[in-house]
């Protein structure tokens, strides 16, 4: 008797672990956001669900990137202004979250913080800045306030700081934008094109993001496409997950199952 239930206990394990498994690379994989290269729309502390379905499936879909799916599968193309993830193509193990601005053929480049998409400025209104409440952030910016270093960061009377936010339109979706500086290195740039089977991303922060504007991740290859933003589960503030002490103050129950758009 107790080696058969020895035997059932395990065997439960292992079908729980398989299930887990076929979950994470088919249906949905938890992500964390650990930078604020896409603030205002994902914070630092964010807590995910990637949609692993949305464009098919690669190696990368599954456990390790076990290269068990020589290319794409079941492949349906992204729509432009899709929040992403993907695997970095400088090691194809970086998981990276951007947005993807411009799909293959297309001509992209940034004229003074301004997108142009085959040559067409897409459409950016000034909103109500985005009130920074990260303490590192906020540290650094009031600095930078006193050095006369950022352009567009203020200090309220209540001395919240404000960050400069925008809502941009590309096509029929509307998403919130920062800028931080008016003259970034990454506010002007060359023109891309492109290639087949590459994207062109971009972070929201447009002034704190690694993305496509420069050489590193450049273009995001297809097949190191991971998934789809879906949902917030969870989110933090100023707090670590394990840091369970500081749930009830850091909690941001506001963005809890909220849809990414």
């Amino acid at each position: 008797m107790k080696k058969n239930s020895k035997f059932e206990s395990l065997k439960t394990i292992f079908i729980a672990i398989f299930i887990a498994l076929l979950i994470r690379s088919f249906i949905a994989e938890p992500f964390n956001i650990p930078s604020g290269s896409m603030k205002p729309t994902l914070l630092i502390g964010d807590y995910l669900f990637v949609k692993k379905w949305s464009y098919g499936y690669s190696k990368h879909s599954l456990p390790f990137s076990l290269p068990l799916i020589k290319n794409r599968i079941f492949y349906t193309q992204p729509e432009r202004g899709d929040i992403a993830a993907f695997k970095t193509p400088e090691d194809n193990k970086t998981d990276y979250i951007k947005r993807i601005i411009g799909l293959p053929g297309d001509r992209i480049q940034v004229i003074n913080g301004i997108v142009f998409l085959n040559d067409i400025a897409l459409t950016k209104i000034q909103i109500n800045d985005f009130i920074e409440k990260d303490y590192n952030n906020i540290v650094e910016f009031k600095l930078a306030i006193k050095l006369n270093i950022f352009s567009n960061i203020s200090i309220s009377e209540e001395g919240e700081v404000g960050v400069s936010q925008f809502e941009e339109f590309l096509g029929n979706k509307k998403y919130r934008t920062l800028d931080v500086h008016n003259t970034s290195i990454s506010d002007n740039t060359n023109i891309f094109v492109v290639p087949d089977n590459y994207f062109f991303v971009l972070g929201d922060n447009r002034d704190n993001s690694q993305d496509s504007r420069f050489q590193i991740p450049g273009f995001i290859p297809i097949n190191n496409l991971v998934g789809k933003a879906w949902i917030v589960f969870f989110s933090l503030e100023n707090s670590r997950f394990f840091e369970i002490w500081k749930w009830p103050k850091a909690i941001r129950y506001s963005r809890i199952f909220s849809l990414i758009l």
